[in-house]
């Protein structure tokens, strides 16, 4: 029993067997740990070199982009309208902060951010943004909060501050409608934009010129290769590709013009557009109430933007090309001339007006604004003293088919400005816009309302500034516009998509409504015969009174009744000088009680663009001298 057991613990060739087994199998393993290690190495150090190769000189160059400086907007006199200043934004890459909502928790306490901005604070870190691009958290830092900043800098990764241009609006209110504003890229903004483009920009138009003109005054972004540490901080730039700069843009607008047009509506809800007929260039385009659009570039409190929401007067909403109001009486020289052109009347054709007029087989009466009646009135008296009936008449003679393809070709219904953002087309009523809107048809008493300028009759104050435009230019066509020129290229017509000039069967059918319209001011019985004292040059104009209401058959209208928003609107419209017309301008009071108030803001307007240059160029005194002997046979 001893013998067998002691020769089973000494079999060596057993145990030399099983060891030789055993360091096979490790070598092998040995083997395969070897190979997978070097064909690892040869797939690292030779297949993959390149891509290898370019992270590491990632981890320590990075590439930046360089924002473009946005081009200046100057007025026709090069005076400055936008410009930038120097400034410093604060900004977060969210992919190198540690914790985002521990780091803007921190920015919170040092920069002591008030209540109702630290939402909006919070909320522009989480705004879409492409990978490793700096989202703008607040502009324009002041001293003290560029120090604290400084101070915590080695608390903030991710957070940095930079020096920019920021937009600046010297006369901000006054511009506010014209210029628009430039704001924070929003997602909505991201959707439309080249973001190869903006990398690195924080701002873009957002209205007015600022948003029409984008692609000029934003420029070209540039980049820069820098090295950078292990902390991701820029220790020096290895190679620079320059942005290219916007375009500077210079406008039509005269400033002066503006600012005094601005003043003259201050305290009153209006428009005023004032156009050169002979260029087309826009001179004023006035909106009352504006507001400062500095508050929008930096970042305006939600506080503050919903004051200016919920504004009845509505500060934000552009009056001169959104706005669409009845053009009221000052369609009356373009009834005319639609009743001359399509034989409905001649100049001699006369109506007698009671006071009222009245369709064939209809008891209503349709009544003029003097309830009295005119008397019996041709062409030239019906637009001096502003006659409604013998316009119901030419309205009812021509019908709305041809009357509103007639006007049409003065841009009423169409928007032909072009550059000016956000104009509205208005309304030209016909028989097919009215099925096609309400889907009922046209009645008779329909076409009356339209001859005056009433009823579904919509226009914008920029229309009727065109409309006057080319009623001064006899028929020729010139589009509105505001660019003057964009760089070094001036900017001069004829413009693309220019409608065809009004062609009339009689060229001498202009200059007698433009008497009618000289009468209107130089007449004793005219509606604006009060503007012609101590005036020194020809003027064509037309009031207008736009009912914001319609009245009953027997009810009389009275102003001083009626709350303040339920009174006319006032509207005026002139072109100066008659025979060499220089300025046109289309002007509207929203509830003035009537054109009494508007008429001499326009003529404020026209002095101020017409009196130095006549000092110049000489008086028209003797042409006055004419017109006032002429103005005695009527």
């Amino acid at each position: 029993m001893r013998s067998r057991r002691r020769a089973t613990l000494n079999n060596t060739q057993e145990e030399l067997g099983l060891f030789r087994r055993r360091s096979i199998v490790a070598m092998v393993v040995v083997l395969i740990m070897l190979s997978t290690l070097v064909g690892r190495l040869v797939y690292l150090q030779v297949i993959k070199h390149d891509v290898f190769i370019t992270r590491s000189d990632s981890n320590r160059m990075r590439v930046e982009p360089l924002p473009p400086n946005r081009g200046l907007i100057f007025d026709r006199n090069h005076k400055v309208l936008a410009e930038n200043r120097p400034t410093y934004n604060l900004t977060i890459v969210r992919e190198r902060a540690d914790d985002l909502d521990q780091t803007l928790d921190l920015l919170v306490d040092i920069l002591g951010l008030s209540d109702d901005k630290i939402d909006t604070f919070k909320k522009r870190s989480r705004q879409r943004q492409r990978p490793y691009q700096p989202a703008l958290l607040m502009s324009d830092l002041s001293e003290a909060q560029i120090a604290s900043l400084a101070v915590n800098r080695y608390r903030l990764p991710g957070v940095s501050v930079e020096a920019q241009l920021l937009r600046y609006y010297p006369e901000s209110v006054a511009m506010s409608h014209v210029l628009g504003y430039v704001g924070r890229i929003s997602e909505s903004d991201l959707e439309r934009l080249d973001s190869s483009n903006y990398a690195g920009t924080h701002f873009v138009g957002k209205l007015g010129v600022e948003r029409f003109y984008e692609d000029e005054l934003h420029g070209k972004v540039g980049y820069r290769t820098v090295e950078t540490n292990a902390r991701g901080r820029a220790l020096r730039e290895l190679d620079r590709t320059p942005p290219e700069s916007g375009k500077n843009l210079t406008l039509t607008i005269d400033s002066d013009l503006q600012a005094l047009g601005y003043k003259l509506l201050t305290g009153k809800r209006g428009a005023i557009v004032a156009i050169n007929p002979q260029t087309g260039g826009i001179l004023a385009m006035v909106s009352t109430p504006g507001y400062d659009t500095n508050q929008f570039v930096t970042g305006i409190g939600s506080k503050s933007y919903r004051a200016l929401q919920d504004d009845l007067d509505l500060p934000l909403y552009n009056r001169a090309v959104r706005g669409q109001y009845p053009p009221a009486s000052t369609v009356k020289p373009y009834m005319s001339l639609a009743g001359l052109e399509n034989g409905v009347i001649t100049p001699q054709t006369t109506v007698y007006d009671p006071g009222y007029y009245k369709l064939p087989n209809d008891s209503r009466r349709y009544r003029n604004w003097l309830r009295w009646g005119h008397g019996r009135v041709d062409m030239r008296r019906a637009i001096r003293v502003s006659n409604d009936t013998y316009f119901y008449t030419v309205a009812h003679r021509l019908g709305i088919s041809r009357l509103s393809e007639f006007m049409h070709r003065f841009g009423y219904g169409e928007a032909h400005s072009l550059d000016v953002w956000g104009a509205q087309s208005g309304i030209m009523p016909s028989k097919e816009w009215k099925r096609g809107r309400f889907g009922k048809p046209w009645y008779p008493g329909e076409t009356l309302s339209v001859g005056i300028g009433q009823g579904y009759w919509l226009a914008t104050p920029l229309q009727m500034a065109t409309a006057a435009s080319v009623l001064a230019n006899k028929g020729k066509w010139i589009r509105p516009h505001l660019a003057k020129e964009i760089g070094d290229t001036p900017v001069t017509p004829p413009f693309p998509k220019t409608p065809p000039d009004i062609k009339l069967k009689n060229s001498n059918w202009w200059n007698l409504v433009d008497q009618g319209l000289e009468d209107v001011i130089q007449s004793g019985e005219g509606t604006a015969r009060s503007l012609q004292k101590g005036l020194q040059y020809t003027m064509a104009g037309k009031t207008g009174t736009a009912q914001v209401f319609t009245l009953g058959q027997n009810q009389k209208y009275n102003a001083s009744e009626l709350r303040e928003r339920l009174r006319d609107h006032a509207l005026f419209i002139a072109f100066a000088p008659v025979d060499n017309p220089q300025i046109a301008i289309a002007l509207i009071i929203e509830n003035g009680g009537g054109d009494h108030l508007a008429a001499p803001i326009g003529r404020k307007m026209l002095d101020e663009w017409l009196l130095p240059r006549l000092d110049k160029a000489g008086s028209e005194t003797p042409r006055l001298d004419e017109l006032a002997r002429g103005a005695s046979d009527h």
